[in-house]
């Protein structure tokens, strides 16, 4: 494609920097080198400007690579700003934006290899900007001219380093191209690219930085790989079942943009392209799904994986449909006209069709540039009028919350996707409902309207044609809702009319939460402080605590722990408090380190003059333990990984050999097992060649991972002995195997006809007054996928057994999808079981999903302080 234009400097090519052509077999460039690459691009062409967004997970530069004219690069921040307007042109008349359109640019966003192990677009990123950069066809011109290219050339690169190290440390041996054995990303792995809605890694903020706040681009493309044995390529539209509340114009663009590019990679030979299969419009809310509820078009390459840089070779018979509503068999029809026929599939053909596919939809935007940018004006102004006019109007966000300050966080999570938040500057009432000075409101009256219906408002997963297999069982891609506020446990409420003025709703920029200094309260002199009294109900109190207890002496401070309710008509100068209430003794160095830690979160400090006749218990952190296997790494265990270290509890990692040394009392006072599949916890059977869909004999022997009947019997001897052993959804399994517990779950081994619960949000109700408990609501919402629902069978020692959790009698559903509701009503859904001198905790859903399920992650920290008396 590149054709160098005569008397401009010259452009070092890939291949002459790298030293091979990028998808080459058996070659793979790794990130540090193409970071090189695109700065020395650069220093030899001004069509380009290099940006590091930042360090990523572990350090390494995140990039935002810009292409276009020379002309267009000097004035980014002018069509910034144009760009900005369209997107959101309220209070703009139709000639302003007319006059914008004429100007404005067409702004493409693409990101590569997000997942690390799809190796094609990074390496595909330097040849398509060398090919931008050093053409001087008719077409590039026009691109340059017309379009701001936003190029993400590695979604992730800590991911990108350690599958390259991988791949060559094994090359030319048996193992060659075989899986990575751990997460390809510190905490995320496969799920980072379900992470843009809640946005917990750094990479994902710096994204969501450049398509919802600063750039929103028109188009975006995110470039990724699918399994082996299909299509060659999948390129847009999606197809059913789509999620309501996007503009229908941004369905449209989907097919006109992957049209486009059907045409172009069919012009170009390229065989076995699909679209409008396979993949659904309503999938996980990542990015280049939520990005349509944001009014830009946002798409997918999914390129069919080679064995990372070493050819696949596949069988014609090899080759199976995709879906069966959409493609059934792997035969032509009018989206797959052209199949391919079989052979060897190599990374070279991956790096080939997704550079199509990437130059294709740059063509496409610079020759229909102001029809772009009049197209982004409609969705915009189109989505704010049906906010204004349909119902609800707006959400409110009530400053008066169980916990106020996830509330807060849930506020700065909707500034990060760009949606407009005001606060109220006195109190109002809306629909009825009186709500008090500070509280939120997010209208609908604006153009992210479906980012804000998805996120906020109670949703429900279709159950129509399209969502259910012929033989009648569900399909569904991934969670079954991404309503955030009820993941996160904040109370949002829909309204219609809001009497308070528009002057009185201030619209914030960034929130934080107020901190009243220790003793400024008027009935607690400072020299009259016993101590401090910190609020259960606040994840971040959890935070204060651990940070009090990790300084050097941080033994010598005493913490203690109300087993009772506070009232303040019966303790004067108490606040009100649920049990669980943390109790600080007062010296005048914890005062000072304590006033500290809670002014960086925000947690109100209330000093106490006296210690309250109350049953309390002196806290005691417990050492934590997690395990932590490898094929492929569990993503649960990663995202519960984030979570303790956000919230400063110290943990170690326990591997196999942890578990088959045995004396885990002297490392441990807790394991945790994320969920997991009991085969996967113990690993391979003697002689035995799968391990469920994976094949043992292509994992180098070192990392056949697993604790064995072994370490089955080591977990037991700890939680005899006096240890603790917490289990999430599918560990329970393991956990009720290994320690002999006579509890069932009432739906395993049932079919999806039967039972089915995909991501959904769940009523539970807790017992408030049990530790685990303490600081919970009487009510929550959990996220359950699958899930456990337990029954106790043990007629003899039942006693031992203790209900924490249980599912309500009927109306479970919060949002999403239940299949057989009658089947876990009543049932309880976290267990705790004394056994020998230890105790189990068994969850029956995933209290730390992903890192976005705030209000129930008190559930586990509660269980990581013990009593320093036991």
């Amino acid at each position: 494609m590149a054709n160098e234009a005569p008397g401009t400097p010259r452009i070092t090519s890939p291949e002459e920097f790298f030293g091979f052509r990028l998808g080459t077999d058996r070659k793979i460039a790794r990130w540090d080198k193409i970071t090189e690459y695109f700065y020395k691009l650069e220093s030899e062409s001004d069509r380009i400007k290099v940006i590091e967004m930042g360090k990523s997970t572990e350090g390494h530069p995140f990039l935002l690579v810009i292409i276009s004219a020379q002309n267009n690069l000097a004035r980014l921040e002018h069509y910034k700003a144009i760009n900005a307007k369209i997107a959101d042109p309220r209070g703009l008349s139709v000639e302003d934006v007319r006059e914008l359109v004429e100007e404005g640019k067409a702004i493409v966003c693409q990101t590569m290899s997000l997942h690390a192990t799809e190796i094609g677009g990074t390496q595909m990123a330097p040849e398509l900007a060398y090919d931008l950069l050093s053409c001087d066809s008719e077409t590039t011109q026009q691109i340059l001219d017309n379009v701001i290219f936003l190029m993400v050339p590695c979604f992730n690169p800590d991911g990108q380093i350690m599958v390259t190290d991988w791949y060559y440390k094994y090359l030319g041996t048996e193992f060659e191209g075989t899986m990575l054995p751990y997460l390809y990303h510190k905490y995320a792995g496969h799920d980072n690219n379900r992470d843009a809605f809640a946005l917990n890694l750094i990479e994902s903020r710096y994204v969501a930085q450049i398509l919802f706040r600063e750039w929103h681009p028109h188009a975006y493309q995110d470039h990724h790989h699918m399994g082996s044995y299909g299509a060659r390529l999948y390129i847009a539209p999606y197809c059913d079942v789509i999620r309501p509340y996007a503009d229908p114009l941004v369905w449209r663009e989907l097919s006109w943009y992957g049209s486009h590019m059907a045409y172009s990679l069919e012009e170009a030979g390229k065989t076995g392209i699909l679209n409008g299969a396979q993949f659904p419009g309503w999938g996980h809310f990542g990015f280049h799904w939520i990005a349509n509820h944001h009014n830009i078009a946002g798409m997918l390459t999914e390129s069919a994986s080679a064995k990372l840089a070493t050819p696949l070779y596949i069988h014609p018979h090899q080759l199976k449909g995709a879906s069966p509503k959409t493609m059934p068999e792997y035969e032509a029809q009018t989206n797959f006209p052209n199949p391919w026929p079989g052979g060897w599939w190599t990374l070279r053909d991956i790096v080939e069709q997704q550079k199509i596919a990437a130059w294709s939809l740059l063509e496409i935007c610079a020759r229909f540039r102001k029809k772009i940018l009049w197209n982004a004006y409609l969705k915009a102004s189109r989505q704010s009028r049906r906010g204004a006019k349909g119902s609800p109007k707006a959400y409110v966000i009530s400053r008066d919350q169980h916990d106020p300050l996830t509330a807060l966080k849930l506020v700065d999570l909707l500034l990060a996707q760009g949606i407009e938040v005001k606060r109220a500057a006195k109190g109002f009432v809306a629909d009825g409902k009186v709500y008090p000075e500070g509280s939120f409101v997010v209208s609908l009256a604006q153009p992210k309207m479906g980012v804000i219906r998805n996120l906020l408002g109670r949703t429900f997963f279709p159950d129509n044609y399209w969502t259910r297999n012929p033989d009648g069982s569900p399909i569904m891609y991934d969670t079954a809702t991404d309503t955030i506020a009820e993941f996160m446990g904040i109370h949002v409420e829909p309204a219609n009319v809001l009497d308070i003025p528009d002057e009185l709703l201030e619209i914030v920029e960034h929130v934080e939460a107020v901190f009243q200094e220790p003793g400024k309260a008027p009935e607690c002199i400072y020299y009259q402080i016993e101590g401090y009294v910190l609020d259960p109900r606040l994840n971040d109190s959890f935070w204060v605590i651990n940070g009090l207890l990790s300084q050097e002496d941080g033994e010598d401070v005493a913490v203690w722990r109300f087993e009772e309710a506070l009232c303040s008509k019966a303790l004067p100068n108490y606040p009100d408090m649920p049990p669980g209430a943390f109790y600080v003794q007062h010296t005048t160095q914890i005062a000072a380190r304590l006033a500290e830690l809670c002014k960086q979160k925000g947690v109100p400090l209330h000093p106490v003059p006296y210690v309250a006749d109350v049953p309390r218990y002196r806290v005691k952190r417990l050492r934590v333990g997690m395990y932590q296997r490898y094929w492929g790494g569990n993503m649960d265990e990663g995202w519960s990984r984030l979570v303790l270290e956000n919230f400063g509890f110290p943990y170690i990692t326990l591997k196999d050999d942890d578990f088959k040394q045995g004396d885990l009392d002297q490392k441990v006072d807790v394991i945790i097992l994320p969920s997991d599949k009991p085969e996967l916890i113990l690993g391979p059977e003697e002689n035995k060649t799968r391990l469920g869909r994976i094949d043992v004999t292509t994992v180098p022997p070192e990392y056949r991972s697993g604790i064995g009947k072994q370490g089955a019997q080591a977990i037991e001897e700890f939680v005899i002995s006096g240890g603790k052993l917490i289990a999430f959804d599918e560990s329970c399994k393991f956990a009720v195997s290994t320690l002999k517990l006579k509890l069932t779950n009432v739906v395993e081994g049932l079919t999806h006809e039967d039972y089915f619960c995909h991501g959904s949000t769940l009523r539970v109700r807790a017992d408030i007054h049990h530790p685990v408990a303490y600081g919970m609501p009487d009510e929550f919402y959990a996220l359950v996928w699958g899930g456990q629902a337990f029954e106790v069978k043990d007629r003899f020692d039942s006693h031992k057994y203790t209900v924490i959790a249980e599912y309500p009698d009927k109306d479970l559903l919060q949002s999403g999808w239940l299949i057989g509701e009658k089947l876990i009503a009543k049932k309880p859904c976290i267990v705790a079981v004394r056994c020998g001198e230890g105790e189990a905790v068994l969850f029956g859903f995933r209290p730390l999903f992903r890192a976005q399920t705030h209000g129930t992650f008190k559930l586990l920290f509660n269980c990581l302080f013990g009593r320093a008396d036991s």
